[in-house]
């Protein structure tokens, strides 16, 4: 096997970022302004975390592609972590809500197309009842508000490096003694999470178990493949498992769909035929426009409905003013119906399959110690020879100078990555050339890392 040569990782890391700097100016002019009013000089701060001296700006979005101020063209892997996987600006999600916009954006009140997307929800998850958010970190909130009221318990149960948008409770993990304990990322923590939290390593049914077995889990919140940390896969029966263990301990299961949606129309929930509680949902299904969703069973939503006055039912910490709203649920029922469909997932998966057969050959040909996982139209390459089986292991591969190198380089190369980790999301738009541009530009990153 290959090893990484630090020094060469550095020199290449350098002439990367100088070459960066010198063929975006407009780029470095707009950073430079855009600190004097903006914190990192960015809307948010995690944009920092792109590659370079600065961030790129950019100017147009259009399919699998985006422009920037400096001209340059770019492949869109990352199509906004999610966000953008219906591809930018999808004709017939603008379409309605151009409409929409002459029809009123926001009204408390509901629109005939909640109807038509709570539908096709209910046919795509098997789940039959609705409720609407404008993220998907606001529909976990809403959930774990429900489990907690309906089970009398307080705790929930996350896996080891799990990520579910700014939910409190899931910014937790494992010390090296197995006891949960506040992520080192963990902002201004309201209180300890081990107060609120159990977490449990992914694949491990025994600690599932024994979590479960207290008596103080209300919840069960789960990505069903892992998706923040890298892409993990579930071993079989990991999932049927755990839904029989929530079965059996009254807990209530909630699968995460925001991401693993890649796995088919109906995300991995349908593709491997799993049965929760909850499933939530956001930011793909919008084609860009700000949504979450969270459906339900029937026998669930009858306890809410017995367990909540209506006088009390705007107060209670469920639900936004603008949640539901008229021009969400116009980009829903046209990105759903129209842009994010059978068809579509059908010529994305295999372009997915393309980019990691591109990626795997460009590791073999240099024997990196790399490799590369796949889950419908996402695949991702990671720092270790096997796929990890958790998230402790996914953490444990990761190496943030390399990263950075690898994703500076395609920058360069006009190739945009997710910026927290290696991996390529295909959208309806993206093409077998803008992989196989991927694939040639890895190739080359290899052989400089490997053999320069």
């Amino acid at each position: 096997m290959a090893i990484v040569n630090r020094a060469r990782l550095a020199e290449l890391y350098q002439r990367e970022g100088d070459r960066f700097v010198l063929e975006h100016p407009q780029s470095a002019r707009l950073g430079a302004e855009a600190k004097k009013h903006m914190q990192g000089g960015v809307p948010m701060s995690w944009m920092v975390k792109w590659p370079g001296a600065f961030p790129i700006f950019i100017t147009s979005a259009t399919g699998a592609h985006f422009t920037d101020v400096d001209g340059i063209d770019y492949v869109d892997f990352c199509l906004g972590d999610t966000g953008a996987m219906a591809g930018h600006s999808p004709a017939a999600t603008v379409a309605a809500v151009r409409a929409q916009l002459d029809r009123g954006i926001t009204t408390m009140l509901p629109t005939a197309e909640a109807i038509t997307v709570s539908a096709e929800l209910s046919r795509r998850f098997g789940l039959p009842l609705w409720q609407f958010t404008l993220t998907a970190t606001d529909a976990n909130r809403h959930a774990i508000r429900y489990a907690r009221l309906l089970t009398g318990r307080r705790k929930i149960v996350v896996h080891n490096f799990c990520y579910h948008g700014s939910v409190d409770e899931a910014f937790a993990t494992l010390d090296d003694d197995g006891h949960t304990v506040n992520r080192r990322s963990n902002i201004g923590p309201p209180v300890a999470t081990a107060e609120t939290t159990i977490v449990v390593e992914f694949n491990d049914l025994a600690a599932m178990e024994a979590a479960l077995a207290t008596g103080e889990v209300a919840a069960v919140l789960l990505e069903p493949a892992l998706t923040n940390i890298g892409i993990v896969l579930p071993d079989p029966g990991y999932n049927e498992a755990v839904r029989e263990l929530t079965s059996r301990y009254g807990v209530i299961l909630i699968n995460d769909e925001t991401h693993t949606i890649c796995a088919g129309p109906g995300g991995y929930t349908r593709a491997a035929d799993l049965h929760p509680d909850m499933l939530v949902i956001g930011k793909s299904i919008g084609g860009g426009i700000a949504c979450g969703t969270f459906g339900m069973t029937a026998e669930l939503a009858t306890r809410i409905d017995r367990a909540v006055p209506l006088e009390d039912i705007d107060v209670g910490g469920i639900g936004g003013t603008l949640a539901g709203n008229g021009l969400s649920m116009a980009a829903m029922a046209a990105t759903l119906l129209d842009v994010l469909t059978d068809e579509a997932f059908s010529r994305m998966i295999p372009l997915a399959d393309r980019w990691a057969d591109g990626v795997r050959a460009g590791i073999d040909s240099v024997g990196a110690p790399w490799h590369v996982t796949r889950l419908g139209c996402r695949a991702e390459y990671g720092f270790s020879v096997e796929p990890p089986i958790n998230g402790a292991q996914a953490a444990a591969g990761d190496d943030f100078e390399l990263q950075q190198l690898l994703h500076l380089y395609a920058l360069n190369r006009g190739i945009l990555l997710t910026p927290f980790h290696n991996m390529a999301l295909m959208s309806p738009a993206t093409t077998e050339a803008d992989v196989d541009a991927h694939t040639a530009m890895f190739a080359d990153l290899c052989a400089e890392l490997f053999r320069g």
